[in-house]
Order: structure tokens, then C-alpha cells, then sequence
């Protein structure tokens, strides 16, 4: 299994590496991947280290599966030559996720709808991964109309530039800035760019996505997207009205009982999910359940995930480990 790691150098490839190793990938052959200035470099796997190529000669060595974190653009000019020469690529951009002729993965959902013929697949947005991680199983049961999601997310997830900005600011050094205003001690309501209906990119990823992994329109999704000074994992705030009415205790049960999902709900011990506990975990955790007392059938939660691993590196390993046991690779 020849598996080429595009964007090996970055934050989410350093974390692929990572994960393939945790999770004992079968990786015959490692082909890490990423733009002509890091050509050359050498990245560490499994002990063993190895040359950095560029993408041109990792298309000529036609790996089985390519894993891609190296930007929309790299993936929109680059996923298709893989593509060509026989590799299926999971993509981590958001380049090819609202493509009607790509699916939008994550594997405990949907993966049952990959084929043979899927050769470019997308990775969901990482704040849409542990939102749909948490909603998927109560959607079944109760039918989901409104969710209302406000996400206060991890300078990681804006990349290497942006943690660094929130070093030097706690270390009160002066450096290159990655957003328009300081990060410590502040709050951002400005994820990705404004787009004209006023919403960010980020905010609309949230409203579109999780309609397509569920293949339902039937529900609709509001966004508000904040970036806050923590160095890693990404949390939310959700309100979810449903069409039938639900139990507490049934809710904690369906949750508990899903793969992937760690119940931690439990007020007289102060219980409940952060990101300093998510932080290098895969799993998706959900606390502060509770009836949303202002209107019927509505469920208030707070969701927690790492963002570089559940939200980006894990789910897309799960998708090439779902292709592999599938023999759909």
C-alpha cells in the first residue's frame, strides 16, 4: 500500500503522520509530499525518516491512496493528476466538498456510500465533523428542523501562523500577525472571509455540509463562528429543535452508544467536555445537556473535539481505512 501524505510538512500532515502510526496503517511504501520550497526536507515515520518529494514526481510513483492538507488550490489542480494515474486522494480542503460529483465523508455516517469510482473524496470541514458526529443519531430518531451552532475555535485550525501569533503575544514579542487583530485575551467573530450575505465561509461550510453527509435538506443550520485564544481543539455551542419531543436520559443513551462520541455530562462534578481534555483524543465529546426551556422539542449541547484530529487527520485516515477493509482501493 503506496500512501503519499500531501502537505506533509504542515500542521494537518504532521498530524497524518502521527495518526498513521498510532493507528498502524498499512503503509508499505511513504511518499510525503508538499510545495518545491520543502522538497528535499525529510519528515519522521515510524522512526525511519524520509525525503520530502514534490507533486509531480509523487503522481509518477502512482501511490494507492494520497492524503491531501495542502489547500484548496494544491487540491483543485493536483486531486484530479492523482486521480488520472489511478490513486484515490481524500482530501482535507474544502475544495471539492459541495461538488455534487464528490462525497463528503465522515466514515461512522456515511462511509457505506463509497464506491470503486469514488477517486477524489472530501474530508468535511473539522467544525462540521463533531457537529454531525453528535446530531447524526439524534436526526434519526427525533428529525432535526433548526440548529443553531456558535463554535469558539482554535487558533490551529487558521494554521501554523496563527499559533505562532498567540505565542509571541503571551510571550509579549512582537511578530508577524495572521489576523487583523490581536488573539490573546480576545474573541474573533471572523473565521475564514465575509462572504456578501454577511456570514463567513466558515459559518456557511457549517449551514451546507452537514445537509449533504446526511443527504437531507430537510433541516436548516445558523452559524455564528468565533476564534478564540486557545492553542488547540475546537468547541461549540448547539440549540437543535426537533419535529418529535425526546427524553434526557434517551438523548444521553443514543450519544453514549455512538462510536466515536464520549458522553461527559455530569454537573455535580463540574463534568463537561474542553478542549485541554480533547486535546490528541479521536473522539467527539458532547456535555452540558439540557432542554432548551424557551421552546418546545429543543435540545441545548456543548460539542468538543480536537481539530486537527477528528476534525482533519483522523477522519480522513478513517475514510482510506474504510477503502482498504472494503476493497474499494
Amino acid at each position: 500500500m503506496k500512501v503519499a501524505v500531501v502537505g506533509a510538512t504542515g500542521m494537518v500532515g504532521e498530524v497524518m503522520l502521527k495518526v498513521l502510526a498510532e493507528r498502524n496503517f498499512p503503509v508499505t511504501e511513504l511518499i510525503p509530499v508538499a510545495s518545491e520550497r520543502s522538497v528535499g526536507k525529510t519528515v519522521t515515520y515510524k522512526g525511519t525518516d524520509y525525503k520530502v518529494v514534490g507533486l509531480e514526481t509523487a503522481v509518477s510513483m502512482r501511490p494507492d491512496i494520497a492524503l491531501f492538507s495542502a489547500g484548496g488550490d494544491t487540491s483543485l489542480e493536483w486531486a484530479p493528476k492523482f486521480a488520472e494515474a489511478g490513486t484515490t486522494v481524500v482530501d482535507n480542503s474544502s475544495a471539492w466538498r459541495m461538488d455534487p460529483s464528490k462525497k463528503l465523508v465522515v466514515p461512522e455516517i456515511n462511509a457505506n456510500e463509497l464506491t470503486k469510482d469514488d477517486k477524489i473524496i472530501a474530508n468535511p470541514n473539522c467544525s462540521t465533523i463533531q457537529l454531525v458526529m453528535a446530531l447524526a443519531p439524534l436526526h434519526k430518531k427525533y428529525n432535526m428542523k433548526r440548529v443553531v451552532v456558535s463554535t469558539y475555535q482554535s487558533v490551529s485550525g487558521t494554521g501554523i501562523k496563527a499559533v505562532k501569533q498567540l505565542e509571541n503575544e503571551i510571550a509579549g514579542v512582537e511578530g508577524e500577525m495572521a489576523y487583523p487583530y490581536p488573539i490573546g485575551r480576545n474573541a474573533l467573530p471572523h473565521c475564514d472571509v465575509f462572504l456578501e450575505n454577511g456570514y463567513t465561509k466558515e459559518e456557511m461550510k457549517l449551514a451546507k455540509e452537514p445537509q449533504k453527509i446526511l443527504n437531507d435538506s430537510s433541516f436548516s443550520v445558523s452559524a455564528t463562528a468565533v476564534r478564540i485564544p486557545t492553542a488547540g481543539g475546537h468547541s461549540e455551542s448547539v440549540n437543535v429543535q426537533f419535529e418529535n419531543d425526546f427524553d434526557l436520559a434517551d438523548i444521553r443513551k443514543i450519544l453514549s452508544e455512538t462510536p466515536g462520541v464520549v458522553v461527559q455530562d455530569n454537573t455535580e462534578t463540574n463534568s463537561y467536555p474542553m478542549p485541554i481534555y480533547a486535546h490528541d483524543k479521536d473522539e467527539v465529546f458532547v456535555g452540558r445537556i439540557r432542554r432548551d426551556e424557551s421552546q418546545a422539542n429543543t435540545l441545548n449541547m456543548w460539542i468538543v473535539a480536537d481539530n486537527l484530529r477528528k476534525g482533519a487527520a483522523t477522519n480522513t485516515i478513517q475514510i482510506a481505512e474504510y477503502l482498504i477493509e472494503n476493497k474499494l482501493v
